[in-house]
């Protein structure tokens, strides 16, 4: 069987035990090296000293040749089902530079909190930042439940406060979970002290968790990590080095390198001893050659000139937390890093700081630390990134001062110096054109799978608007593939590429006042976050056409499922590559109940409040 990996941060307040449930996990799946257990066991009796399963990761920071691996901040063990990495979090600062970094990007989390103490000041911090990283899937870990004789009520009343808290930040626990880490109590094996509880162990909801693909469906990223040139033998070869972080390189492909915006060919994928690679995909240290030398630094972007391109900018809008010493302010200098880039930086603006245990918002012009703010960054030079809405892999920095990393956080969008960078100005205002038409622009994007009734439920919205005597337009993706996309063709790219148009053409239709309604499958989130962030926020209604696969193929008057159930139809949406269902669309339509009538109803109540 064929094991996956899964990174783990287990994070919460201080002495709430996660040093003790990560020494529970070590001890209950037999990571330990021989003897080792007995060992600390002994010296503890020798010492007259209460042994505590905390005690075995200071035991084990040394030992890197018994077939473990363990320091201050990370250790690893496995289970019949998967390799686990479980980053212990003593502090925001190792959390936050590990995950901004890259050296341990966590997947999943472990929050612990001591059921004699209940929810204190980190408990709520690790959360929010578990939620800025885009963390999703959070197990939460009442522990010390022997302290309380296993008392269902204790633990209920825990659980009610925590989840008041984690709804404020529009967060779901996928579990709760009653345990002892001292006494082991459903952390590897179920409990007879917790019969009230008919849940998952600690181990067993690991193994629950959903391992992380890597992007190799996103568009390609490199961060270049250096350029290296040979002059043995008369190699006269100059490899750029760095690793791949979303997508896929592929020899005789067009790159072009951010923010310097130079282009080239790619020439060879240099392997190991000279092994031929034709193409490479995400999570991968890659060396590649060009055909036409070019001159490029470390720190540079590369993409693909057919994909997706990154921003460049020299002020970016984000969201950070604060974890110097110092507060963060205006008029003092920064490094920030992102990737392999590193730029000077000051703080430009602040519009609001939180209170991350209290959720409490203020307006002033410095950040203390543990709490987290929504700026602008003014930075010494332009760089290259994606927001994180649609890459989080180049979307995420951290914050050096004074040599050390003391913050970091999230870019939303990169803000350019000339105004209104996309349309031109003209003697006509958006305003002017709102005021004659009587309506505000505005883009429905209608998303799902084929079959599940985008088109159908469109085409009623358009008529009913327009017999109202209101200038809307439709944009079928179907219909938009035979004239402005006929070029293009299925592949990732092409999708890609296909949705940067009709976000582009729905964006001036919106700005020229009309009501666009977009039917396009639109598969990944980044393509629909994309479309939002280039039409505007307030401009943009994402609806969720939600219907059963069954329902679907029963639709299908082309035959189209059937022909891709066939293997007739590569890359088929729904059957041979994967639908992101929206995280947070406006609106829901699930047509397996909905009628079309009720669907448009829906729509336009939507439409009409946004409008008019």
């Amino acid at each position: 069987m064929q094991r996956d990996d899964l990174n783990i941060v287990i994070v919460g307040h201080v002495d709430h035990g996660k040093s003790t449930i990560i020494g529970r996990l070590l001890a209950d799946t037999g990571s330990l090296p021989q003897g080792k257990l007995e060992q600390v066991q002994e010296q503890c009796q020798r010492n007259s000293k209460v042994f505590e399963y905390a005690f075995l990761l200071d035991a084990l920071k040394d030992e890197r040749s018994q077939g473990i691996t363990i320091d201050s901040a990370r250790c690893f063990f496995q289970t019949t089902k998967r390799r686990y990495m479980i980053l212990d979090a003593p502090g925001h600062l190792e959390f936050l530079k590990n995950m901004v970094t890259g050296a341990a990007r966590a997947q999943a989390a472990l929050l612990v909190i001591d059921a004699s103490e209940g929810i204190q000041e980190n408990s709520k911090r690790h959360l929010y930042l578990l939620s800025m990283l885009g963390i999703e899937q959070i197990a939460v870990l009442v522990n010390k439940m022997d302290l309380f004789n296993y008392s269902q009520a204790k633990f209920q009343g825990l659980v009610n406060l925590y989840k008041e808290f984690m709804k404020k930040l529009n967060l779901q626990a996928t579990a709760f979970l009653p345990v002892s880490g001292r006494e082991g109590d459903n952390i590897a094996y179920s409990s007879d002290k917790l019969q009230w509880y008919q849940g998952r162990t600690v181990l067993e909801e690991l193994d629950n968790f959903t391992s992380k693909k890597l992007p190799t469906g996103s568009p390609f990223r490199l961060p270049v990590q250096g350029v290296y040139k040979f002059t043995e033998n008369q190699d006269n070869r100059r490899i750029i080095a760095g690793t791949i972080v979303s997508g896929q390189l592929t020899v005789g492909e067009d790159v072009v390198f951010y923010p310097s915006l130079k282009k080239s060919k790619v020439k060879s994928i240099e392997g190991f001893n000279g092994e031929k690679l034709t193409t490479r995909t995400a999570g991968y240290a890659t060396g590649f050659t060009l055909e036409k030398q070019i001159y490029v630094r470390r720190g540079e972007i590369v993409a693909l000139e057919k994909e997706l391109a990154p921003e460049i900018a020299a002020k970016i809008k984000v969201s950070l937390f604060w974890l110097g010493k110092l507060p963060l302010e205006k008029q003092k200098n920064y490094f920030l890093k992102i990737g392999t880039q590193k730029v000077g930086m000051q703080l430009e603006d602040i519009s609001q700081v939180i209170d991350t245990s209290e959720l409490i918002y203020d307006q002033r012009d410095y950040v203390e630390t543990n709490e987290a703010a929504q700026c602008i960054l003014k930075l010494d030079r332009e760089i290259a990134f994606d927001p994180v809405e649609i890459n989080q892999e180049t979307g995420r920095f951290v914050i050096v001062d004074n040599y050390q990393i003391a913050g970091g956080g999230i870019i939303h969008q990169g803000i350019q110096e000339k105004e209104n960078l996309f349309f031109s100005q003209g003697k006509v205002t958006y305003q002017e054109r709102c005021q004659h038409l009587k309506q505000k622009g505005l883009v429905v994007w209608f998303t799902g799978l084929s079959g599940a009734g985008k088109s159908s439920i469109a085409v009623e919205v358009e008529r009913e608007l327009l017999a109202q005597g209101r200038a809307a337009y439709r944009l079928d993706g179907d219909n938009l593939r035979l004239g402005l996309n006929s070029d293009l063709k299925f592949s990732q790219a092409d999708r890609v590429e296909n949705i940067r148009r009709v976000a582009e053409v729905a964006a001036l239709f919106q700005d020229a006042g009309l009501i666009v309604l977009v039917c396009c499958i639109s598969p990944h989130n980044f393509m629909r976050e994309f479309a939002r962030k280039r039409v505007g926020e307030e401009a943009f209604l994402e609806v969720y056409v939600q219907a059963a696969l069954d329902t679907c193929i029963s639709r299908d008057t082309k035959g189209l499922y059937q022909k891709a159930l066939r293997g007739e139809i590569a890359d088929f949406t729904g059957i041979s590559s994967l639908y992101e269902e929206p995280k947070n669309p406006e609106l829901i339509l699930s047509t397996d109940k909905l009628s079309i009538e009720e669907s448009k109803e829906e729509v336009l109540k939507a439409v009409i409040a946004r409008c008019f």
